[in-house]
Formats: C-alpha cells, sequence, structure tokens
C-alpha cells in the first residue's frame, strides 16, 4: 500500500470530525517540498542548517549583474533540490530577473518591482514523467 501524500496546510477539523486529511499526488506533493525548500533560509531548520535556499541572502544584495544574481540562486537551489527533493532526477533550473511596472491612478504612484521567475523542470523517479515547476516572487522585500 503506497504512502499517503498529505496536502498542506492540514485540515485539523477533518480529524476533529473522524475524517481522514487530505490527500494529494506525488507531483503536487514535490511542488509544496520545492516552495517549502524555497522559502526556508539557510540555518533556519533546527536539524539541518544547509536545508533552505540562497534567495534569502540575495534578496537584501545590491544587484550589480542580474545574470550572476541568476546564476547565483540557481545553483543554491540546484544544490538543495538536488540533496533533499530525490523524487525528481535530471533537474535543470531557470531563474529569471524581470522589472514590473504597476500604476496605482488614485495616488498617482508608478511602482517598479523586481521579479524573479524561477522554471524547474526534471523527471519523476516514480514514473519517469516529466515534473515542470513554475513560481514566481517580488524581490526586496520578497512576497510571492
Amino acid at each position: 500500500m503506497p504512502i499517503p501524500l498529505y496536502k498542506k496546510p492540514f485540515g485539523m477539523g477533518r480529524i476533529l470530525q473522524g475524517q481522514d486529511l487530505d490527500t494529494q499526488d506525488i507531483g503536487a506533493s514535490i511542488s509544496q517540498y520545492i516552495e517549502l525548500i524555497i522559502f526556508t533560509r539557510y540555518g533556519e531548520h533546527r536539524y539541518d542548517p544547509n536545508f533552505g535556499c540562497e534567495i534569502w541572502d540575495l534578496d537584501f544584495e545590491l544587484i550589480v549583474s542580474e545574470r550572476m544574481w541568476e546564476e547565483k540562486l540557481r545553483q543554491s537551489l540546484l544544490r538543495s533540490i538536488t540533496k533533499y527533493e530525490q523524487r525528481i532526477y535530471d533537474v535543470q533550473i531557470d531563474a529569471h530577473i524581470k522589472e514590473v511596472s504597476k500604476f496605482y491612478p488614485l495616488r498617482n504612484v508608478n511602482e517598479i518591482k523586481k521579479k524573479v521567475e524561477i522554471i524547474i523542470n526534471g523527471k519523476m523517479q516514480q514514473t519517469g514523467e516529466n515534473y515542470t515547476f513554475i513560481t514566481s516572487l517580488f524581490l526586496s522585500p520578497l512576497s510571492a
């Protein structure tokens, strides 16, 4: 019998009502774990200070060269995903910075932010199927 993969956040109310927790497929489980890697700062995980991603350190770094910044982030993610998410292999990561402009007419303000788009491709160990994860994050302050 396969081990169930539970959705996060856990619906504790379901347990109190005598129901099982919601489950998900392997692809969604991998995606949630990759999100956890991205949103965890090095040293934040009590039992493994190497778990996480360098984006938290890079976020407040002055971006002199976007290419170098993207490569640092890409290498950090590749190390962490290769080490901690072993349900995928042949991992390839792209990270690109874009400028996003938004105009607020009531305040008559044009806001420009930097946004990093992360694309992760690989193959799932269990099935050999292609796996793709895509997310975007706004930088300084970091938000999803």
